[in-house]
């Protein structure tokens, strides 16, 4: 079985970010950019999925700019065996993302698609629903565990009232949650292999999809500060206050 993992390239989760001065979007000159924290997780199932016996081939894609090659070369030196870059540099939606996966599995057929549940720049948590509707295939968002059976799946998902288990046929499409496992890091022999390894380019024109953004962001502010805090002498005091001051009672 085939495995198709989808990266994207975000800026590092340490990195604390900076908005435009004109509101126009998030400042991303001299920032450190690195694979989606939920990509990372995925790259990390698919090779384990593998190391058990249950994938012949782990192959991941992106979709971004030129730039995002580094990103795939990452997931390669963690043990990934090839990459697949659909360069644009245009910002791409969910939608569009979606679209384009979809040509893609379509071209690999592979047995299971793993997307991360969200990436942490725009945190639509979208894709991966849509690439399942787009596909027609069944979906298990959220997972937490995996266990792949003879065309079948079980996944246990994490939802509002704790975890919930589900079995999906394959091929199907599943989204990871932080909880599914620790990613490895890459090894410096690893990452001297990764340069080796097979790296198509290809562009949304080649597989017929428009990426033209249907939403329009009109502006972009960071959050305020957080207020001081007081303190109260007694609960009938903080009673008060929370329905004459907050309105929460």
């Amino acid at each position: 079985m085939k495995i198709l993992v989808t990266v994207k390239r975000v800026v590092d989760y340490n990195v604390k970010i900076r908005v435009k001065p004109d509101g126009s979007g998030v400042d991303l000159a001299n920032v450190k950019m690195s694979m989606n924290p939920f990509d990372e997780i995925s790259v990390e199932e698919a090779l384990r999925l593998k190391e058990a016996g249950k994938a012949s081939e782990v192959v991941v894609v992106s979709i971004g700019p030129a730039k995002a090659e580094e990103t795939l070369r990452t997931a390669l030196a963690m043990g990934a065996d090839r990459a697949i870059l659909v360069e644009t540099e245009a910002a791409v939606e969910p939608l569009a993302v979606a679209k384009i996966v979809k040509a893609v599995a379509e071209a690999e057929q592979p047995g299971l698609l793993i997307v991360g549940k969200q990436a942490i720049d725009d945190d639509s948590n979208q894709t991966g629903q849509m690439l399942s509707a787009l596909l027609n295939w069944p979906q298990a968002t959220f997972a937490s565990r995996i266990e792949i059976g003879e065309d079948k799946a079980s996944v246990t998902r994490e939802v509002d009232g704790g975890l919930q288990t589900i079995e999906v046929k394959l091929p199907a499409v599943v989204t990871t949650d932080l909880r599914l496992n620790e990613p490895r890091y890459a090894s410096l022999p690893n990452i001297m292999k990764a340069k080796k390894k097979p790296l198509d380019k290809k562009t949304p024109a080649d597989y017929g999809v428009d990426i033209a953004p249907r939403l329009t962001v009109l502006k972009t502010e960071e959050p305020g500060g957080r207020k001081a805090g007081i303190k109260v002498g007694s609960v009938a005091e903080l009673v008060e206050k929370l329905k004459t001051e907050a309105g929460v009672l």
